[in-house]
């Protein structure tokens, strides 16, 4: 299967280099709330991004295997190296 990305997965994948807030992906990218939503959900089914959140205890931020898609803004975001070497044309 060899998906393309589009421009803003493009953008997304950019930001996410390091591990970026879900406000920060959507103020960078300039595009609407239902389209930054929808194109992470896309990078996400690819294994392009994954999901990460706060654990208090490592003191880190951590993946997260179960999340609420309806609630992206409490997330944090990465760039697998899947996603890195699509994003650099690999």
């Amino acid at each position: 299967m060899n998906e393309e990305l589009n421009d803003v997965q493009f953008q997304i994948l950019d930001s996410v280099y390091f591990v970026e807030s879900f406000q920060n992906i959507l103020e960078e990218s300039g595009e609407p709330l239902p389209v930054v939503v929808d194109e992470i959900r896309t990078l996400i089914d690819r294994g392009w991004i994954q999901v990460m959140e706060f654990d208090e205890k490592k003191g880190d931020f951590v993946r997260t295997g179960i999340f609420d898609t309806d609630h992206f803004e409490n997330y944090h975001f990465l760039a697998t190296k899947a996603g890195l070497m699509k994003h650099n044309g690999h």
